[in-house]
């Protein structure tokens, strides 16, 4: 049996230990962990478009470059949140 096939399989058996750890530990947990990342993301992206909700902004100086990156998950969030169309004020997705 030469090196590589050694490493290999022990990588493999490494590999799957692993997936059967996360799929214990992780996996009850999978749906909280989830909403509370989305919780977050929306609080985040309601912070960084709030100056288009009509709240004034103080750090909208430092967002304006996050802008385009966000501008993608912007629909998305809006609709999340309930809104049909995106608010008034600088662009429009919809």
């Amino acid at each position: 049996m030469s090196r590589l096939d050694l490493k290999t399989r022990w990588a493999r058996r490494l590999r799957t230990a692993r997936d059967i750890y996360e799929e214990i530990f992780f996996a009850p947990y999978r749906s909280q962990i989830y909403r509370e990342y989305r919780d977050r993301r929306d609080l985040f992206l309601l912070l960084s478009f709030s100056d288009l909700t009509g709240v004034p902004n103080p750090v909208g100086f430092y967002t304006l470059e996050l802008y385009p990156e966000l501008i993608e998950q912007f629909h998305e969030w809006h609709q999340h949140m309930g809104l049909e169309k995106a608010p008034e004020g600088g662009f429009r997705c919809c």
